[in-house]
Parts: C-alpha cells; structure tokens; sequence
C-alpha cells in the first residue's frame, strides 16, 4: 500500500481531543475537540493547502525576488510563489521530518540541508504536545555548521469557523501595529493600529477583516504571552504565541472560495543568527 501524500501520521490523544502531526513538513493536519474542528484540516492523501498547518523555517513569509543579502554577501532562492516573484515560507515544508519520539508528544526533526540560496546547515525540531491546556507547539533551532546563518520560523495553523456565518465570527489579535507591505505583499514599515479597521485587540467582525494582513507589537499577559483567536456560535478557538513571537500574518482564505472556512493566524519570529525557541 502506497504511503499518503503528507506522509507518515502521528496522532495524539488527550480525553476527548485529538492532533494529527504529518511527516512531510512536520506540521498540524487536524486538531479535534469534543467532535467540533479546532482547525480546518486536510485528508491524509493529500497535499497541505495554502501552507495549512505547517512549520515555515528557515525563513516565514516571503523573500522579495528570493534574494537576500547576508554578511555583505547576495543569495538567491528558488522562487516558489511565481506571481509574485518570490520565495514564500521556506525550505522545510515539503521535506519529510525524522520523528523522534512518540508518546503524548510527538517531536519530528529536520536538517536543513545548506543548497544554492541558503549555504547554511541548522537542526531544527518542533515537538507537539496535548495535553489538559490543549495543544502546544515548541520549536528549536541549532545552527551546526561553520558560519553565522541567517534564521526565521514561522507556523501556519487555520482556526475553522466550523461553518458558521462570516458576520457572526469575531476575530481577535492583541497588535499594535499593522504591517505595511507593496505590491508584492514585501513589508515597507509599520503603523499604529489605533482608530484603524485593523485594531483587532477587542475582536472585529471576520466580515470587516482584511485577507492577507501583518500585525506587529503584540500586548501580553503576566506570564509573556499573547493571546488572540476566533469566536462564533458555535464556540471558537484561542491561540498563543511565546515572547519570540512578535509578528502575526491574519490570513482568511475561506474568502477566495478553495479552502475550509477558517482563519490563519500565522506566528514568526524575528530574523536572527542562532536561536533556541520556547
């Protein structure tokens, strides 16, 4: 029997909660509660949908052109998103993750192999945990080669509005600043969300939110964390994101009429040279 298209399947169980962890690209496939979606999945045989679940190393988002430039030095990386001319999301989602360990956490791995466009080596895991305070995601990344790398990571999970209505789904992230970006969605600066349609810090109507919007400056709890999330009738979902987390990309893709009705509340993490994520 052929192995499915996103590989092998690593599922978690906690009461009446359930996660699917994928081979290819290590990430989130489904994440069930008391029988309602928690975010809108993909079947097994086949391809993630729009980045849906997965982990976007060694860069998030988008690289204009596909070149950089690092210690003075050009790279250029494949263009993967051709009508825009760039290179989006990274190098690790459509590699299969070595897992390491399976019990009620699973923890899959993967080498960033140095190629043309970025010659450099990291060790990067991502270990999904369930448990009573629901699903959690923490990400590690070594660089282990002989130079200083350039290194970003970010994750892509679709919260699903389990088919509700638009206008009566609410969507909340606690940003200051919105993320202005040109014609080819590559940010130029930022700008206070203040007496904006883009404060999202009380909820907004998922019918007045913008598709593909960047936040920036998230407000925090006493214990460094952010919180934001989806909220409908039906009942919704939160999602968290760690001190190294500090830019959100809010895509709703449900809009362009080829994907679950959901919402991307994308996590990145700031550029950097060597980094351990928590």
């Amino acid at each position: 029997m052929s192995e499915p298209l996103s590989g092998k399947q690593f599922v978690l169980k906690y009461g009446d909660a359930e996660a699917v962890i994928v081979e290819v690209g290590g990430g989130l496939r489904t994440y069930t509660a008391a029988g309602r979606d928690i975010v809108a999945g993909y079947p097994e045989n086949a391809l993630s949908p729009r980045a849906a679940g997965a982990v976007l190393v060694p860069w998030p988002n988008r690289l204009a052109g596909g070149s950089y430039i690092f210690m003075e030095q050009l790279h250029q990386a494949a263009i993967s998103e051709p009508a825009l001319h760039n290179a989006n999301h990274g190098l690790g989602r459509w590699s299969r993750w070595t897992c390491l360990q399976n019990e009620n956490s699973v923890t899959l791995a993967w080498t960033v192999p140095p190629q043309g466009g970025y010659p450099f080596q990291l060790d990067v895991r991502t270990t999904w945990t369930l448990d009573a305070d629901g699903l959690r995601a923490e990400h590690e990344a070594v660089n282990v080669g002989d130079k200083v790398a350039p290194f970003g990571l970010g994750v892509h999970p679709y919260l699903s509005i389990n088919g509700a209505d638009r206008a009566d789904v609410t969507v909340r992230v606690p940003a200051k600043l919105r993320v202005l970006v040109d014609d080819n969605k590559i940010p130029t600066g930022t700008q206070p969300v203040d007496g904006t349609p883009d404060d999202l810090r009380t909820g907004r109507p998922l019918t007045e939110v913008g598709l593909d919007l960047g936040l920036a400056a998230l407000e925090r709890d006493s214990d460094g964390r952010a919180v934001g999330g989806v909220k409908h009738p039906g009942g919704g979902a939160k999602i968290w994101f760690g001190p190294a987390f500090d830019w959100i990309q809010l895509f709703t893709p449900d809009a362009l009429g080829d994907h679950p009705a959901s919402v991307a509340i994308e996590a990145d993490e700031l550029p950097c040279q060597r980094i351990q994520l928590r």
